[in-house]
C-alpha cells in the first residue's frame, strides 16, 4: 500500500510561469523523494507602474509517495 502526502510552497521566476513551476519543483527535489505531481493554486504577476511584468509567482501543491 502507497501513502501519499501533499504539501504547498510558493515560486517564482522573472522569465515565465512554466519556469517558475520548473523552479519550485527542482528545489523541493532536493529535499523530498519520489515526487508524482504538481496542482497549480495560484498564479500571480508582478507588475511595473507602466504594466509590463516583472516576475511571475506560483503557489502550488506538490504530492510525493512516502517511503
Amino acid at each position: 500500500m502507497s501513502v501519499a502526502k501533499v504539501i504547498e510552497i510558493s515560486s517564482s521566476s522573472p522569465q515565465s510561469i512554466e519556469d517558475a513551476v520548473k523552479r519550485g519543483l527542482a528545489k523541493t527535489a532536493e529535499s523530498v523523494k519520489n515526487i508524482q505531481g504538481a496542482w497549480i493554486n495560484e498564479t500571480k504577476a508582478v507588475t511595473k507602474p507602466d504594466g509590463s511584468v516583472t516576475e511571475w509567482r506560483v503557489n502550488m501543491r506538490i504530492s510525493f509517495i512516502v517511503e
